[in-house]
């Protein structure tokens, strides 16, 4: 991808975020990835080729750090208990529920192993809300699910991964991982990240203290986002729950100190920037990428596990808040339903098909095509939808 071809997307993205701010409720993923496809119909556009390391290295990080540091510390300590629920047991479930349906229903459509079914279901695990979470505060009127939403999205892409590399690896590599091995690894990359983020956020936020300066500020807040998802990586733990972390520290330690809108204000005036042009640029690229991958005849399947998904989510959202006394009278059916739509599938879930995919021996291409399907679908229909239905279930 050349610098031109980077600069006329950011061009378009740009028009599409202007025109989003005067518009109530636009669907901005839907549009970019629309515009995405068309383009790559246009030769100029066609041999633009994004891989999996770009968005891993290059886009995730920023948008990690950046939900991250904004994420309200005292949000996250009320909504604690259900958001690490669902983003590590939660997500295990869904996985085990997800690929047994799939892998039942799969037989009039494709061949597919249950392994292979599972590793569909690791990759549809993923939520990734973009800009959903604000249609869903204003439709809703409610913080509340916005926040378990978001707080999810955020924790839940290391479970994911964790989860992903062990299935992939049993499916392509024929690797055995045994049940005690698997969650002994989990514990290791997990909570590895989470600490390595915890220590290096915490010594940024006290290096801010040192200077006045805006600009080193911002300064010192890339070079955490990205430095210690690269470390973490570089180790063998989870570089995405190291930067959400850290991220996460940074809103934590901002909350003790009376400069907090001082600081934050600091870090918005750059990454409320970087932001839309990774989204412009991340969403573009998925539309055209995806002609290469859904020109497949097994389109009615997709749709199926797509709603599949949908209704598995809603099973573990609900058994979870009446597992929880504290959400039991609070979460209601209307606002798990709420809570289930807005997680869509995007970034994390599109890395995972690009990394199965280039470990592809061509075995696995309509793994690959389903789940790259299933998740165009939910990027169409669940952002598209959730205004309308928060609206109707909340209000």
């Amino acid at each position: 991808m050349s610098v031109s071809h980077i600069i006329i997307l950011l061009f378009i993205g740009y028009i599409i975020f202007t025109i989003d701010k005067k518009q109530e409720n636009f669907p901005v993923p839907v549009i970019l990835v629309g515009i995405g496809i068309g383009l790559s119909f246009i030769p100029y556009f066609s041999d633009i080729q994004v891989t999996e390391r770009t968005i891993y290295h290059v886009f995730l990080p920023a948008l990690l750090f950046t939900s991250a540091y904004q994420f309200s510390a005292s949000e996250f300590k009320k909504n604690a208990g259900i958001i690490i629920f669902l983003a590590t047991i939660g997500i295990m479930l869904t996985v085990g529920l997800l690929g047994a349906l799939v892998y039942l229903v799969s037989g009039p459509f494709v061949s597919m192993s249950f392994l292979g079914a599972l590793v569909i279901a690791s990759i549809l695990t993923p939520t990734d809300p973009v800009s959903v979470v604000s249609i869903i505060q204003k439709a809703a009127g409610d913080d509340t699910i916005a926040d378990v939403v978001e707080g999810e999205s955020l924790l839940n892409d290391g479970t994911s991964i964790v989860i992903f590399s062990t299935l992939s690896g049993m499916l392509v590599q024929s690797q055995s991982a045994g049940i005690f091995s698997f969650f002994g690894q989990f514990l290791l990359v997990s909570l590895g990240g989470v600490a390595l983020g915890v220590i290096f956020g915490w010594l940024i936020s006290k290096a801010v203290y040192f200077t006045h300066h805006k600009q080193y500020h911002v300064m010192l807040s890339i070079v955490l986002a990205y430095g210690i998802f690269n470390i973490a990586e570089a180790i063998h733990v989870s570089g995405v729950l190291a930067t959400v972390s850290a991220g996460v520290m940074l809103s934590f330690e901002f909350a003790t100190s009376e400069k907090e809108e001082e600081f934050k204000e600091n870090l918005d005036g750059f990454w409320t920037i970087v932001e839309p042009s990774i989204l412009t640029l991340l969403f573009l690229l998925i539309g055209i990428e995806a002609k290469e991958f859904l020109a497949f005849g097994a389109w009615g399947f997709a749709f199926i596990i797509f709603a599949l998904s949908v209704i598995v989510r809603f099973i573990i959202v609900m058994g979870t808040t009446q597992a929880f006394p504290k959400w039991h009278d609070k979460i209601s059916w209307r606002e798990s339903t709420v809570i289930t739509w807005g997680g869509l599938k995007g970034s994390m879930s599109i890395y995972l098909i690009l990394n199965l995919y280039s470990m592809n021996s061509g075995q696995q291409d309509m793994i690959v095509s389903l789940s790259f399907a299933a998740v165009l679908v939910s990027l169409v229909v669940q952002s598209m939808g959730v205004s309308p239905l928060a609206k109707k279930l909340i209000k």
